[in-house]
């Protein structure tokens, strides 16, 4: 399953690292100079939940933005008592 978010469409972006070298101008130096440029990945923050989804519980993948934002309606939370047993002699 890919890693994107179900309601925001988030999913991992490429771009650069870029790595620098020498001392800033405004810092005393000549300047910065670029030493090298690989590509990097940022992914998304994205967590499995179990949300309600066209009123049925479903486990899906959600950005940490859209909990937030309260696009995910998780189902509620059920108190179990367990059934009294009779003693059966």
């Amino acid at each position: 399953m890919p890693r994107v978010c179900h309601f925001t469409g988030k999913k991992t972006s490429f771009g650069n690292q870029v790595t620098h070298r020498g001392k800033a101008k405004y810092l005393g130096g000549v300047g910065t100079k670029i030493t090298g440029v690989t590509r990097r990945k940022f992914k998304a923050n994205i967590q499995k939940v179990r949300a309600v989804v066209n009123g049925r519980i479903v486990r899906i993948k959600v950005s940490a933005k859209a909990i937030r934002n309260g696009m995910v309606v998780k189902p509620v939370r059920r108190n179990y008592t367990k059934p009294a047993t009779s003693a059966a002699a």
